[in-house]
């Protein structure tokens, strides 16, 4: 499935799914599922209403899911997208707002330093254990927002990062089994303060500032990427290339991520895993982010997250 949250007009964010250009209201398909067994159940046919809470309802959220997700494709492709919206259960992609598709239940972990060649062009060895720190979950925005140029710094730079968000939480999890705590994958580009990094002498303040974690534009369920390492990613800015790689050239794969971040730390369904960035950054060329530059992140399998720099 690929999974979205999703607004039209003023409305709260929903639950949905893209197939095509359409994108289907999980809850609502829900709703009228259960409507059609006359037992609607509890609120949008026991569906849940944010994305957090359908990956922290476990298996019986997700069959939830896969049926609405199933019958909406039956939906669209009997009745046609105009017909659906007309009873608010499938929109046109180009008629809504993408969101953020999680809003994590803490900071939204971050690996540094996970690609060889990314290492070598910031002048660092290459790590002998994972390097992880965090952005707060406050700095999260979706596909389209718009990322701020803050007058403290005059080195914005990007880094476009595969992305797993845990559906099964555990504690020490072997490496073996690791794969089977994620729920799924999105993509973020992990926006950084350069000088504010090199000033204060660790990652945390110039990775955090707001609007500093654009996610999106989907989240792609598991079953849909066997192998997180067999994935092209890459940036462009204003449509030139600037980051172009392979996620099979992570120092630590995914698995090893999880497994090591999880020794004597519980994860939790919801939580982010941002899995390092590779080689092409602005800080090894000197070629920083300005007010209108346009970014796109793209991960192969998962799509291209975009986002306008602006002032402040």
């Amino acid at each position: 499935m690929r999974l979205v949250t999703f607004r039209r007009g003023r409305s709260q964010g929903r639950v949905g799914a893209i197939w095509h250009d359409a994108v289907m209201d999980l809850g609502a398909i829900a709703r009228d599922l259960a409507a059609q067994r006359g037992a609607v159940g509890r609120g949008r046919g026991g569906f849940p209403r944010t994305m957090l809470e359908l990956v922290e309802g476990g298996e019986d959220s997700r069959v939830r899911a896969q049926e609405a997700w199933e019958a909406g494709k039956r939906l669209v492709g009997a009745q046609g997208i105009e017909d659906l919206a007309g009873r608010r259960l499938a929109f046109p992609l180009a008629k809504v707002r993408l969101l953020a598709p999680i809003v994590p239940p803490r900071n939204v972990f971050c690996l540094g330093r996970n690609y060889a060649d990314h290492a070598a062009e910031r002048g660092a060895a290459v790590p002998e254990h994972p390097v992880y720190f965090t952005k707060p979950a406050d700095c999260v925005i979706g596909p389209g927002e718009k990322v701020i140029h803050h007058a403290v710094t005059k080195e914005l730079d990007y880094e476009v990062e595969l992305t797993a968000v845990i559906g099964v939480g555990g504690r020490d999890i072997e490496r073996g089994s690791a794969l089977r705590h994620v729920f799924g994958y999105t993509i973020i580009n992990d926006v950084t303060a350069r000088d504010l990094q090199k000033r204060h002498g660790q990652w945390f303040k110039g990775k955090s500032l707001d609007t500093f974690c654009p996610m999106g534009p989907v989240l792609v369920t598991a079953d849909e990427i066997p192998d997180p390492q067999g994935l092209a990613i890459s940036l462009r800015v204003n449509g030139q290339a600037r980051q172009s790689s392979h996620t099979s050239k992570m120092i630590f794969p995914v698995d090893q991520c999880i497994e090591v971040l999880s020794q004597g730390l519980t994860l939790r369904p919801g939580d982010v895993i941002a899995t390092g960035t590779p080689d092409g950054v602005g800080a090894a060329t000197g070629n920083f982010l300005k007010a209108g530059d346009r970014m796109e992140a793209e991960v192969e399998r998962i799509g291209v997250l975009a986002n306008r720099v602006v002032a402040p």
